[in-house]
């Protein structure tokens, strides 16, 4: 095979390929993407699909908080999958987000929608999901902004892409939303209405975002203590599922906020098939500090020390586990240099870390053969 075989495809062509099976494709968000090595090693191994991806927080045009932009992004990314020599992967855009859709924002988002079709992305996440309208009278009244956005985007895509095929996820519920009552949950009318406006608008997504009791990051105890994520709202999700199903709207879940997750949870219980793509992105960053406490201590305690002298104030009554935690991720950029210049050893070691964890994902998520079904597929 020729080295460009190795660049993405399509996110279409893999929701396509393993369409029908009681699979998840895993969508690692590599915030320091020296994981991305290991990752496609394992995927390469196991013949599993996998998505590569960075939210619009992460990887902007100023390089959100990793310090690259989709440009950078989609550059590192594509040597791994070079080196490694695989070729059934696709380049995400994940949370394309949208906060408050005045036309300054959508303007911005049209040229970072620019910026990632030019960098070669295959797949885009538009999340409009914020612009709730909590005064409508109606389950339409509620979505009627997020459905507005999402189409006059889904199309703005459509028309740069110029006839390529791209793979398309939607959001129809905040991820770690809460009210007066807990985590906010989305409904199967909610769901089904959501997708049923954009097709009626021309716009066929493959994947759906929902609020299905996860959160982004890490869950903690009252004492500021890492503890097993384990909020997820498994019937509901079932539920939303079997309300697209009923209503011929072809359309799987994606599932965000899995890190913290059981994977023995997530291999035994999780709907396969339901849920088609799973977010797997605070785990990889972790990979890499707890990398870095044993080979690199130094830069390890720099990043620590930095995080808490920045975040310490706005965070009062949290620990400083639960500080450094929550807020490591901005250190990315301000460590930029030292991160990616690291010795040899300490690359192999978080590559081979990234290779062990991705092999249990892929188990848990049943993806062992998918490569292989959207191979076929495209043949």
């Amino acid at each position: 095979m020729k080295q460009e075989d190795y660049g993405p495809i399509s996110g279409s062509t893999i929701f396509k390929g393993i369409s029908g099976r009681k699979a998840i494709i895993m969508a690692a968000n590599t915030r320091i993407t020296t994981v991305a090595k290991g990752i496609f090693q394992a995927a390469k191994d196991t013949d599993s699909a996998v998505f590569m991806e960075l939210a619009r927080s992460e990887c902007d045009l100023k390089g959100g908080y990793t310090g690259l932009t989709p440009k950078d992004f989609g550059e590192r990314i594509r040597e791994a999958a070079e080196e490694v020599k695989f070729d059934i992967w696709a380049l995400h855009a994940d949370h394309i987000t949208i906060k408050n859709g005045d036309a300054t924002e959508i303007e911005q988002t049209r040229l970072l929608i620019d910026a990632q079709v030019t960098a070669g992305y295959t797949s885009f996440a538009i999340d409009a999901s914020h612009l709730f309208n909590f005064e409508g009278k109606n389950v339409r009244e509620e979505l009627e902004k997020n459905i507005q956005v999402t189409t006059e985007l889904a199309h703005y895509i459509k028309k740069r892409m110029k006839g390529e095929d791209f793979g398309l996820e939607v959001e129809v519920g905040e991820i770690g939303r809460k009210d007066g009552h807990g985590l906010v949950l989305t409904t199967p009318e909610e769901a089904v209405e959501f997708i049923k406006s954009l097709h009626t608008n021309e716009v066929y997504p493959h994947v759906l975002a929902i609020a299905n009791g996860s959160t982004h990051g890490h869950v903690y105890d009252d004492k500021g203590n890492v503890v097993e994520q384990l909020s997820i709202d498994i019937p509901q999700t079932i539920a939303v599922a079997k309300a697209l199903r009923d209503n011929k709207l072809n359309v799987g879940i994606a599932q965000h906020g899995i890190t913290g997750t059981p994977r023995d949870l997530i291999n035994q219980h999780f709907p396969k098939g339901d849920i088609i793509k799973g977010n797997v992105g605070t785990f990889w960053q972790d990979v890499v500090l707890e990398t870095f406490k044993v080979y690199e201590p130094g830069l390890y305690k720099d990043i620590q020390e930095w995080t808490l002298e920045k975040y310490r104030a706005a965070n009062p009554g949290k620990s400083d586990r639960q500080i450094v935690d929550g807020n490591c991720k901005f250190a990315i950029k301000e460590f930029f240099s030292e991160i990616y210049t690291v010795n040899e050893d300490t690359e192999k070691a978080i590559q081979a870390m990234a290779y062990a964890e991705s092999l249990v994902f892929f188990k848990a998520f049943s993806s062992y053969g998918s490569a292989s079904l959207v191979r076929k597929n495209m043949s």
